[in-house]
């Protein structure tokens, strides 16, 4: 079955007479006694019920093999869909559905061009695209990512299925699996600590590749002086012109396009007082231009822009467990770009807007990976709002 030009590898195996099933059972019960079942759920392998719930739907698909006198082997499949449908036959893909992957792109992308790591913002869906599901079928999905499995299952016991629902399930599962080292590290409090300190986030522009090397200097302890030097030297002047035209596609943005142009200029020329000095400063009213577009003209003061700012990142993503990690900017523009300062004991740097704002930043604190972050930091908002 093809839609547009893509195609499924091969046919599934079919099975009739198929054993209605219902769930998986979520805790031991007794003859007479009420069962806990699952019916909707999603687990990655780190999870050691993921391996009872593996080794269980391996039975249920070896028996149904046997019924039909054949052999199938589910440890060898990369990717396992099985959909079972009302009349209890059933549907088995072992590695031959299409798979297609719903990512938000950093840039714009032309229909056919490759798409690599370094492109993609999020992750919000995965499904089968060739794959003609009904609506009162059942689905379950185990996968490989790396060196992980993945088990997403709806037994639609109201049948309706909920297609989106399932495909933002498998997304969400895929995302976890794929990004399970950079969540981990992001949970260590240590290690966030001194990322923050150096004015580091998982922006947008760098989750998927300067980030990386960050994240090992910090877990090590290293000095980031010298990684700082190498990821200024990666945004050359073509990649700072790519982050200003797609800021300028928003409308909240276009509006300061004079000012924006001139901060990008000022960057390309390694003048980062100038690039902090405009952009620094222009952070809030961007905000402010984007809660005015959503609230019918309304402004709004810090604290409910920052809460704007979270809110719009899990709306556009669809839940707030999301490579935009709209929680964790939002505390980050709080210790960073809206931090306060104590004016008589001369605390301010130039990561803060007010210190920057009165005139209360060190001369020393204006810095290049300063600079950069302050782009990094407006360029995450155009994600979000």
């Amino acid at each position: 079955m093809a839609l547009g030009s893509v195609r499924n590898l091969g046919e599934p195996i079919r099975f009739t007479n198929v054993q209605p099933l219902a769930g998986f059972s979520a805790s031991s019960s007794r003859s007479g006694e009420t069962a806990k079942v699952w019916t909707r759920l999603a687990l990655g392998s780190d999870d050691p019920t993921f391996h009872r719930l593996a080794q269980s739907l391996t039975g249920v698909v070896s028996h149904m093999a046997q019924q039909a006198g054949m052999a199938v082997r589910l440890d060898h499949a990369h990717i396992v869909l099985m959909v079972i449908k009302a009349d209890n036959s059933a549907e088995l893909w072992l590695d031959t559905a299409a798979v297609s992957i719903r990512c938000a792109a950093k840039r714009t992308l032309a229909a056919g061009s490759a798409v690599f790591e370094q492109d993609i913002a999020d992750v919000t869906g995965m499904a089968f695209p060739c794959v003609k599901f009904e609506p009162a079928d059942k689905i379950l999905c185990l996968f490989r990512e790396g060196w992980r499995f993945g088990l997403a299952f709806d037994f639609n016991p109201e049948g309706k299925l909920d297609l989106e629902r399932f495909t933002r399930m498998l997304g969400t599962l895929y995302r976890e699996l794929r990004y399970s080292d950079l969540y981990e590290a992001l949970a260590d409090k240590a290690v966030v600590a001194r990322l923050t300190a150096a004015g580091w986030f998982p922006f947008v522009e760098i989750i998927s590749g300067e980030f990386k090397d960050l994240l090992r200097y910090c877990e090590a302890g290293f000095d980031l002086s010298e990684l700082n030097d190498r990821i200024l030297n990666k945004f050359d002047d073509a990649r700072v012109q790519k982050i200003l035209d797609g800021w300028l596609q928003k409308p909240h943005f276009a509006g300061k396009k004079v000012l924006f142009i001139a901060a990008m200029d000022a960057f390309k020329r390694r003048d980062p007082i100038a690039v902090i000095k405009i952009l620094l400063t222009e952070i809030e009213g961007v905000l402010n231009e984007a809660h005015r577009a959503a609230y019918g003209g309304r402004g709004a003061k810090i604290k409910e822009l920052l809460k704007f700012a979270v809110e719009s990142a899990e709306r556009k993503a669809g839940q707030p467990n999301t490579l935009l990690m709209p929680v964790a900017f939002a505390e980050y523009l709080s210790s960073q770009a809206f931090a306060n300062f104590d004016p008589v004991g001369s605390t301010g740097t130039a990561s803060s807007r007010h210190a920057v704002g009165h005139g209360a930043a060190t001369a020393e604190s204006y810095t290049m990976p300063r600079a950069l972050q302050v782009i990094l930091t407006l360029d995450q908002l155009a994600f979000y709002t």
